[in-house]
C-alpha cells in the first residue's frame, strides 16, 4: 500500500483483496491521537482521515518543544511540516539532525520547514495554479504552494500579474489551462481573485494579503473586496496561505482521483456502490 494512504485507499484495498482485514485495521489505527509529553496531541492519522498531512503551527512554540514535536511526528509518519517558522526555530531543529537520512528543507520566505527521510511526496495527479497580484504577495503564495505540493499536487505559479498591468494575467492563465483549482493572493484592494474567477470555470480561492497602508490597510480592504465579489470564489483569512493551499489540494486531489478511477465523487469523498 502507498505511503500515507487515505481511509478510502485502505478500504478499497481491503475490498479488492490487496490487504487483509488485519492489515487494514492496522492502517486505520493511524486515526489515533498520540499524547506527547503532556504538551501536544499529535494527529498522526490526519492523512488517513482527511487526505492531507498534519501540519504543525510553529508560531508561539518554544524551539525545544517544536523540535520534539516535529521529530516525533517524523518518526511516526515519515514526514513533518511546520508553518510560521522563525529562523531561530529552524536553526534549533536543524541542530538536532544527527540521524542519517533525515532531510530538513527550510523555505525562509514562506516560513515553512519540512522534515523527511529524503523521499518526495507521492504524486496524486492533482494540479493547482497559484497567482499573485504583486511581488509582496509571494511569501503567502509560496506557503500555499508548498502545502499543495506536500499534499501530492503538481503546482504551477505565475507571480506579479495584478490588475495594474492586467495584460500580464491573460498569458499566465493560458500557461496553466488544465489546473483543477486556483489560489489567487492579492493585497491592497484585492481585485485579482474576482477577475480570475470571472475568466475561468475552475474553483478560485482568494487569499487577502496584509499589504497596503492607510485606511483599511494590512489586508482589510483586500478581505472586504473579496467577500463582496460579484464573481463566485471562496475566500480565506488574511495571509492564510496554508488554508488556501490545503483547500485547493483537496479539490484537485478529489478531481484527480475521480478522473483516474472513474468512481463517482460523493460528498464524503467515497465511492458509490452502483
Amino acid at each position: 500500500m502507498k505511503l500515507d494512504p487515505t481511509l478510502r485507499d485502505i478500504l478499497l484495498s481491503c475490498r479488492c483483496g490487496e490487504v487483509t482485514v488485519d492489515e487494514a485495521a492496522h492502517e486505520i489505527e493511524g486515526l489515533r491521537i498520540e499524547n506527547l509529553a503532556g504538551i501536544a496531541r499529535i494527529d498522526t492519522g490526519r492523512s488517513v482521515r482527511c487526505g492531507l498531512p498534519e501540519v504543525v503551527l510553529a508560531e508561539g512554540k518554544d524551539s525545544d518543544k517544536l523540535t520534539m514535536i516535529m521529530f516525533r511526528h517524523l518518526d511516526v509518519t515519515g514526514r513533518c511540516i511546520a508553518t510560521r517558522v522563525t529562523d531561530e526555530q529552524a536553526a534549533a531543529v536543524n541542530g538536532e539532525i544527527s540521524e542519517s537520512g533525515v532531510t530538513a528543507a527550510y523555505h525562509r520566505d514562506a516560513r515553512v520547514l519540512v522534515l523527511s527521510h529524503g523521499q518526495p511526496p507521492e504524486q496524486t495527479g492533482g494540479r493547482v495554479g497559484i497567482l499573485t497580484a504583486g511581488t509582496v504577495d509571494i511569501p503567502v503564495a509560496e506557503e500555499a504552494r508548498i502545502i499543495a505540493e506536500e499534499a501530492g499536487c503538481e503546482v504551477h505559479t505565475a507571480y506579479d500579474v495584478g490588475v495594474a498591468g492586467i495584460h500580464r494575467l491573460f498569458t499566465a492563465l493560458r500557461e496553466m489551462p488544465d489546473v483543477h483549482a486556483y489560489v489567487v493572493a492579492a493585497g491592497r484592494e484585492g481585485t485579482l481573485p474576482a477577475i480570475v474567477a470571472g475568466l475561468t470555470d475552475r474553483p478560485v480561492i482568494g487569499v487577502p494579503v496584509s499589504s497596503g497602508y492607510g485606511y483599511m490597510g494590512r489586508g482589510e480592504a483586500a478581505l472586504a473586496g473579496m467577500l463582496q465579489s460579484c464573481s463566485v470564489l471562496a475566500v480565506v483569512n488574511i495571509d492564510a496561505g496554508f488554508v488556501a493551499g490545503s483547500f485547493a489540494a483537496q479539490i484537485a486531489n478529489m478531481v484527480a482521483r475521480h478522473v483516474t478511477s472513474g468512481d463517482p465523487v460523493t460528498p464524503h469523498g467515497g465511492v458509490k456502490d452502483e
